[in-house]
């Protein structure tokens, strides 16, 4: 059950990662940004980096649970 749990949470954490990067390169292609879209892009650049985080840090609790049922 871990195991089917972090699979599919380390592909979402790859999913948001590559959306991070795509919003990056959109940010820097742009030619001419107003203050508008600049912090729409820095907002939603947060936003996802935010997320990757979040899902890093439930990688890290389902491993630490899973180590905690080996060892019982």
């Amino acid at each position: 059950m871990f195991m089917e749990i972090a699979i599919g949470a380390i592909g979402i954490g790859i999913v948001l990662m590559v959306g991070y990067l795509v919003i990056a390169q959109v940010k820097a292609a742009l030619p001419v940004v107003d203050a508008n879209t600049t912090a729409a892009l820095n907002s939603t650049q947060a936003t996802v980096f935010a997320g990757f985080g979040l899902i890093a840090v439930g990688i890290i609790v389902l491993a630490a649970f899973g180590l905690i049922n080996i060892f019982q």
